[in-house]
């Protein structure tokens, strides 16, 4: 994965991001999502680049190979906390305006990003996500059900990690499994990097931190932004999977990002969560226009 990219760890004020870079152009910043890291854009970034960008996949601060925040520390693991350790990362190798594609958490990241350095984002795109907020408000019986994690993960440590610990590789695999519409889609290196990744007792315990600082932190910073009427100022794009779990929802994603930005359009896809590894052309043959700005 990943050959014609080179490998750089990129420093913030609290350690450093790791990112795999490649292409020429204006910057694009890729941002993965739980339980995964940059791996999750292989089938992606190298044909961004080649459609005349710069690319940099980047690991979320706890994820694979970036710096773990401080552990006791949830307010390191907010969005925001996120977003600007992010935001450092590209002004450190020279791109102070940027595009962002997220996923899932990453995803999280990226619209916190564009809400909080308005300067820095020039287009925003999001994968599979509504606003932390919303989607707590939304959930219900059945979306607390097929959203079960968010509660889980939640819990005051250590009982989630205790209870994934026992066996990492198992959860991640049954996870990525549940919430994927294409069960075939996952390379075995790219899998590999996940379990490598989430195996480590502090990497995973950080991507727990991720959770709880979305149940709490997290939903607070977004109430403030809506009563404030606060919205997105760039351009975006939302996309999500509309196979597994989102029949219920679908309808709602698009309004509800009209709410919190001020120029988005949007589309389902024909795959579950995993848009960048279950459905890559059709990620691409949206994205790249909007990249260009058409």
């Amino acid at each position: 994965m990943f050959t014609d990219f080179e490998s750089a760890d990129l420093p913030v004020t609290h350690g450093f991001i790791h990112a795999r870079i490649s292409g020429e152009g204006p910057p694009v910043l890729l941002l993965h999502g739980y339980p995964q890291t940059h791996a999750i854009w292989h089938r992606v970034a190298p044909r961004i680049a080649a459609a005349g960008f710069t690319v940099v996949v980047a690991d979320l601060p706890g994820y694979g190979r970036s710096s773990v925040p401080p552990l006791d520390d949830i307010n390191a693991f907010t969005k925001r906390a996120m977003a600007h350790s992010l935001v450092e990362a590209m002004a450190s190798h020279g791109f102070e305006t940027f595009t962002v594609v997220g996923h899932d958490r990453g995803a999280r990241v990226a619209y916190r990003m564009a809400l909080d350095h308005p300067g820095h984002v020039q287009r925003l795109i999001t994968l599979d996500v509504m606003p932390t907020i919303e989607t707590f408000e939304g959930l219900g019986r059945p979306g607390g059900i097929a959203a079960y994690h968010w509660y889980f993960l939640a819990q005051p440590f250590p009982l989630p990690e205790k209870l994934i610990g026992a066996d990492p590789e198992w959860f991640l695999r049954w996870s990525i499994q549940s919430w994927a519409g294409y069960k075939e889609a996952f390379s075995g290196e790219a899998m590999a990097d996940y379990i490598s990744s989430f195996s480590q007792p502090d990497r995973l315990r950080a991507s727990c931190n991720d959770y709880r600082a979305g149940a709490t932190l997290d939903c607070e910073i977004d109430a403030a932004d809506r009563a404030a009427g606060r919205k997105i100022s760039c351009p975006m794009l939302a996309l999500w999977g509309a196979g597994v779990g989102k029949r219920a929802i679908e309808g709602r994603i698009l309004d509800t990002w009209k709410r919190w930005a001020n120029d988005v359009h949007g589309e389902g896809l024909p795959c579950g969560h995993f848009i960048p590894e279950e459905a890559p052309e059709e990620l691409i043959t949206r994205l790249i226009p909007f990249l260009r700005g058409s």
